[in-house]
């Protein structure tokens, strides 16, 4: 045997022993009846998510159906009766967000005030319309997330919250083949810690972050897929 050919024979031997060692990798373990978030050695602290999950916009303990689409920037969620008002001289904004209970099937109306992040101009298929940018904490997984949401109605859309790029960056890595991946497993105190967060930003104007607010309007593309 020449030595090209011993060559080329040790190095087809070490991929084959290399494509076997991959195919052996272990595959998430799941504790005894608790199914835990995947993750993803290759992006350290990174989850992997399905294109739905459920969450809980804290403090309601109410879980919906999230759509997680990279088409969108600013994640965008559900809201009518979308009513502007000053409050101690910041911009707030009050809505309703009915929902269907994702495990009880139960249709349930949220009700929220929040102080006015920033307003968007955002362009799609649809056409463009202005809406009002607010800041709301999710349970996700077994995590809480401040996050930004243009509120507009999504009546006509599958899925009351969506997340958008924005938020992905925050959470993790996107499996569009998969969902429900994340188990909601926030603890109780965290609707609790949010109604007293809430509780002081209507009582304390210096706790609302407006520095966006007075700033020329942007402009955002949204291709829900």
């Amino acid at each position: 045997m020449s030595a090209f050919t011993l060559s080329a024979f040790t190095a087809g031997i070490s991929a084959v022993l290399l494509a076997a060692s991959l195919s052996l990798q272990p595959l998430p373990v799941y504790a005894a009846g608790k199914k835990q978030p995947v993750t993803t050695d290759s992006v350290p602290a990174k989850l992997i998510v399905g294109w739905v999950e459920k969450g809980r916009i804290l403090p309601e303990h109410t879980a919906v159906k999230i759509k997680v689409d990279s088409g969108a920037l600013t994640s965008s969620m559900h809201a009518v009766n979308i009513r502007n008002f000053t409050r101690k001289g910041k911009a707030w904004v009050s809505y309703q967000v009915p929902v269907r209970d994702a495990d009880s099937g139960e249709k349930v109306v949220l009700e929220f005030e929040r102080p006015v992040a920033r307003r968007v101009l955002v362009r799609g298929a649809g056409g463009e319309d202005r809406r009002p940018v607010v800041k709301m904490s999710m349970c996700i997984g077994d995590r809480v997330y401040e996050e930004e949401f243009s509120l507009r109605d999504r009546g006509d859309m599958t899925y009351p919250v969506l997340l958008g790029r924005r938020t992905i960056e925050h959470i993790g890595l996107i499996d569009v083949s998969r969902t429900f991946l994340l188990p909601l497993n926030c603890s109780d105190s965290v609707e609790q810690d949010e109604r007293e967060r809430q509780k002081r930003l209507r009582e304390d104007e210096t706790l609302v972050d407006d520095t966006q607010i007075n700033q020329p309007e942007q402009v955002e593309e949204e291709h829900e897929e």
